[in-house]
């Protein structure tokens, strides 16, 4: 039997998932890969986990497609003299005043429309894959971070910890240990809730166990369980060692334990990633008060993540720990475009995610989703960024990982996204400026990508221009499932224009997604007869 099978079914030796102070827990080896960074500045990411869907759309407002959302969701949408302005296209939700001020210091960047092709609905499978950065149709038992660690430490988790290594490298602040650090024979990460109060776990006795397959697998839990133990006093330490100079709200759990986060860093713990979560964004009733759109069970769940956001970043700042930190927001899903009758928002596809951090090209990246002014009950947001593409440029960017081991951990198809800059330029960053014109054979200016017609009743040619470079073309539904591929080849530099064929396909609002080696565009477009 393997040991992750073991792990899974077996229930006469300890209850399963392993328990620290009543969390699931597992370990996390040290790694070569933050090998070239000096212990002093070594550094951590933190990811923040939105369980159950968040409405992007009532976080990041498109201002630039205000009156067609409007006209979608007209019992929920925030009206537009309320939102807080930070770009000509882009508006925040009014609680989110603290994100707003880690925006107007480059420390917040928004990655518009962020999610996957052929969209999964389901919160389970869609978290999975998620956690795992695996494609819709790819089912993986391990996770994104947890298949990186694994690189250099094949045989974990035995050996560790050790005297070279006496830290955890992964910590889920919360109660289960997180899916993306799942390895082949167990979790890298190590779950706590309450760093001060650590309780050691139960060995089950010394006593011999049998020359059997059970007994292999019992002596690998309790060395399992000796592990865990073996961090306590690390854990512990540190955060007693720690500091903070920041009021976290007392009543935001989500900022408690990313104060906890601050403490353990502060106080010398050499993790390098942290994963904590809010939940309740499931919004499908009651999303906003009735009497007051700006309120609501969505307004709080955003006003709890921005006032822990901002807190946390400014306590690292004053802890001098601004340059070390990089952390990211993920959900499963976005929600539709339409509202419903019950005041809420049902399952939908991409959704913004959010990178905090003084390291980041701060700024809004890509471009608002298009709106349609005829939207069906069932469309979303469809797919801008690949969200492994997101992953995939954490790991370069910032911890260095060559695009060829990111490729092999995540999928051939990577391309790097300009979102980590380096920390040693004191002007505030910017972000690269998009080719938006090029010139055409006959002098006219073209955008990057258009076609025409559009709306079209059978036919629209789709044109762009490209570099010598690998183009993508492919063809979407409102529901987010991929209806036809255009083109997946090199393409020399120039104009190129592709003829898309939707005679077979019914009416209908549909988006068309161009991937570059350095961009990419999503456009709508509507089939009308």
């Amino acid at each position: 039997m393997k040991r992750r099978k073991f792990l899974q079914t077996t229930s006469s030796a300890v209850s399963l998932p392993l328990l620290l102070n009543g969390m699931g827990v597992s370990v996390l080896p040290k790694t070569s890969i933050f090998s070239a960074i000096n212990d002093d500045t070594d550094r951590v990411l933190v990811l923040i986990q939105l369980n159950g869907g968040n409405d992007g759309l009532n976080m990041i407002i498109p201002i630039d497609q205000y009156d067609n959302l409007a006209n979608a969701r007209p019992n929920i949408i925030i009206p537009e003299a309320n939102l807080l302005s930070v770009e000509d296209t882009v508006g925040f939700h009014p609680m989110m005043t603290g994100l707003k001020s880690l925006y107007d210091d480059a420390n917040l960047t928004v990655l518009q429309s962020v999610g996957y092709p052929n969209q999964n609905r389901s919160h389970f499978r869609s978290t999975d894959i998620w956690q795992s950065g695996s494609a819709a149709e790819e089912f993986l038992t391990t996770g994104w971070l947890g298949r990186y660690f694994e690189q250099d430490n094949p045989n974990f988790p035995e050996g560790f910890p050790n005297a070279a290594n006496p830290d955890p490298f992964a910590l889920t602040i919360g109660s289960l240990v997180s899916e993306t650090c799942q390895g082949t024979a167990g979790n890298f990460s190590l779950a706590i809730n309450d760093p001060f109060h650590l309780n050691p776990l139960a060995t089950g006795g010394e006593d011999a166990v049998p020359d059997t397959p059970y007994g292999e697998e019992l002596t690998f839990l309790r060395q399992t369980i000796e592990q865990t133990n073996a961090y306590e006093g690390v854990i512990t330490a540190a955060a007693e060692s720690g500091n903070s100079l920041t009021d976290y709200p007392e009543d935001n759990l989500l900022a408690q334990r990313l104060k906890n986060v601050a403490l353990l860093i502060s106080g010398g713990l050499k993790t390098k990633v942290y994963v904590v979560s809010l939940g309740g964004f499931d919004t499908h009733a009651n999303q906003v008060a009735g009497n007051d759109v700006t309120t609501g069970s969505h307004a709080e769940l955003l006003k709890t993540l921005s006032d822990a956001i901002a807190a946390f970043q400014n306590d690292l700042k004053k802890l001098g720990l601004e340059k070390r930190v990089v952390g990211m927001t993920f959900s499963e899903f976005g929600r539709r475009i339409r509202s419903n009758a019950s005041l809420g928002t049902d399952h939908g596809d991409a959704a913004p995610l959010l990178i905090f951090g003084s390291c980041i090209n701060a700024g809004v990246m890509g471009d608002s989703p298009e709106i349609a002014s005829e939207v069906a009950v069932g469309e979303a947001v469809p797919m801008q960024h690949d969200f492994r593409n997101v992953y995939g440029s954490i790991l370069a960017g910032w911890f260095k990982v060559s695009r060829y081991d990111v490729q092999d951990l995540l999928f051939d198809g990577f391309k790097y996204l300009p979102i980590i800059q380096t920390c040693a330029v004191d002007e505030p960053p910017t972000i690269p400026p998009p080719r938006r014109l090029v010139a055409h054979e006959n002098g006219a200016v073209i955008s990057e990508v258009s076609n025409y017609p559009n709306p079209f009743p059978y036919q629209t040619t789709i044109s762009f221009f490209s570099k010598n470079e690998q183009v993508r073309l492919s063809v979407f539904n409102g529901f987010g499932q991929q209806v036809q591929m255009l083109l997946d080849a090199p393409m020399e530099a120039g104009l190129h224009e592709i003829i898309f064929d939707g005679s077979d396909l019914p009416p209908g609002n549909y988006y068309y997604h161009l991937q570059l080696e350095e961009s990419q565009k999503t456009k709508l477009m509507s089939i009308i007869r």
